[in-house]
């Protein structure tokens, strides 16, 4: 029989899960934008779906247009700026991502591509993360599949399997909020599990990463380099690990 009054005092105090936290990267530059206003509807349905099952989920939303001059100066020099620094942050930080872009001339916005070119690679590996696109013809409904995820797969995310488009017509049909359903039930069953997080944790050294990045797990000083890790055994000659470790793994 199970004790489950075994530590009472300590159950009170740690709670049951913690609270997770949502990034919403909007491309839209209209006020109001339907690419805001699409990430807002699967926000809204993926922090339901996180409350049913016991879990607090907080909001946070990255406008790009706001700091598209910062965008364009970071790729230029290379440095973001304290601004754009601090919307880096905050996206490392994130337990899932929703990432919406409108659709201009076939393509996704130019400026929701650059900010995704000024990140270090290794910022967002396996990290929940949801497509959505809006534009002015269904015709374009291929764009998000075709444009953003590979885009996002070079990243790492783990990117759920439904993404979410919508054409001027798509707003009035309960199909778009089928698919909302769907998507966001993806993306919240992938940020309560912990995988992203554990993947990350388990395989960290086998990524290549920017040393003094803005990733939360990159190394900052040499004392937190792992030299002993496959990558870093052929950056010092090439030489592969020795057979017993091959065999072990």
């Amino acid at each position: 029989m199970t004790d489950d009054t075994a530590h009472p005092q300590a159950d009170r105090e740690q709670p049951a899960h913690p609270s997770l936290s949502l990034v919403v990267v909007s491309g839209g530059t209209g006020n109001p934008s339907s690419s805001r206003l699409l990430a807002d509807r699967i926000a809204q349905k993926t922090a339901d779906l996180l409350r049913i099952q016991g879990r607090a989920l907080t909001i946070q939303v990255i406008e790009l247009a706001p700091i598209a001059v910062d965008i364009a100066q970071a790729i230029v020099s290379g440095f973001p700026g304290e601004r754009l620094l601090a919307t880096i942050r905050q996206l490392a930080a994130a337990d899932g991502v929703i990432a919406s872009s409108p659709v201009y001339t076939a393509g996704i916005s130019g400026l929701f591509k650059s900010f995704f070119d000024v990140l270090d690679n290794d910022l967002i590996v396996a990290k929940p993360l949801l497509l959505a696109a809006t534009a002015g013809s269904a015709r374009h409904a291929l764009v998000v599949d075709d444009h953003m995820r590979p885009m996002l797969a070079f990243m790492r995310t783990l990117t759920v399997p439904t993404s979410v488009f919508a054409a001027p017509e798509d707003w009035g049909d309960s199909a778009l909020g089928a698919r909302i359903g769907r998507a966001a039930t993806e993306l919240a069953v992938l940020m309560s599990s912990g995988v992203g997080a554990a993947i990350a944790d388990n395989a960290w050294s086998s990524y290549q990463h920017h040393f003094g990045g803005n990733a939360t797990r990159t190394e900052q000083t040499a004392a937190d380099v792992d030299f002993d890790s496959p990558l870093m055994r052929l950056a010092a000659g090439g030489a592969p690990p020795p057979q017993s470790d091959q065999s072990a793994t």
